[in-house]
């Protein structure tokens, strides 16, 4: 993966260290911005800074700047970067959070990266068996953090199960997956959300999701975790609840286009 002159020149003026400074002033922001109730149920939520398509130099200056988890679509990319000599030696406790679709074939070259420590986009039982069967075969000392992915927008170019049927599947890897952690929901959602007419639907959905699953299954939801919010609608996805965002261009600059 080269580096351009652009990019190097970035770098050397440090604006990744600086986005990302002014990305966590963000989140903290608009945590304390909360509700009381969301206050009380969630401390600061995680940021996930996105790099994929990113040259390893820049999550480099975004770990030496404190950030730690970090986020890929693409598992050949994720595999490349995780198994790198220097990035482990530079970014020792990194932690890895896939947040793409995984094919079947791929699961075990997942499950063999250096510092995962979740998957973001489980939504079928045959996946999580899968996983659930790959991991124990690792010998790892703890469960592997999951999130089930609710395709809360419908939308056929998404991955993700129907919000009707994401408790089933949280039941699911909770009662037959026991080398995962059912750690909480995930959602994409639509991109064009306008803010200014209203709470986006998809985050609404999501909540709606998890305030059943935790019915149903007498569950704390401070125990169920919410990945929604990226770097157009992180503030707000923070202020109704999330517990975890994902944000990339607003840290990296744009992403570079991979050809196929």
């Amino acid at each position: 993966m080269g580096v351009s002159k652009q990019m190097i020149r970035m770098m050397s003026d440090g604006e990744v260290a600086k986005a990302l400074k002014n990305v966590l002033e963000r989140v903290t922001t608009a945590a304390k911005a909360r509700k009381q109730d969301l206050v009380l149920l969630c401390e600061e939520p995680r940021l996930v800074a996105v790099s994929k398509t990113k040259p390893k130099e820049m999550i480099e200056e975004a770990y030496a700047a404190g950030q730690r988890h970090f986020g890929e679509n693409y598992v050949q990319e994720l595999v490349q970067k995780a198994h790198d000599l220097e990035l482990q030696e530079k970014c020792p406790e990194i932690k890895w959070h896939v947040i793409g679709h995984i094919q079947s074939n791929k699961i075990n070259k997942v499950v063999g990266i250096p510092n995962l420590y979740m998957v973001e986009t489980v939504d079928t039982p045959k996946l999580a068996n899968a996983i659930n069967r790959a991991w124990a075969k690792q010998n790892k000392d703890t469960k592997l953090k999951v999130l089930v992915q609710v395709n809360t927008s419908s939308e056929e170019n998404k991955s993700g199960i129907q919000p009707s049927e994401a408790g089933s599947l949280f039941n699911h890897i909770i009662t037959q997956c026991p080398n995962l952690e059912a750690a909480g929901l995930m959602t994409i959602g639509a991109f064009d959300h306008d803010l200014s007419i209203g709470p986006n639907p998809d985050m609404e959905c999501l909540l709606k999701c998890r305030a059943q699953i935790c019915e149903d299954m007498s569950l704390d939801p401070k125990n169920v975790e919410l990945s929604m919010g990226m770097s157009n609608d992180f503030e707000h996805a923070i202020g109704i609840g999330s517990t975890n965002v994902r944000v990339g261009s607003t840290i990296f600059g744009a992403r570079n286009i991979q050809k196929s």
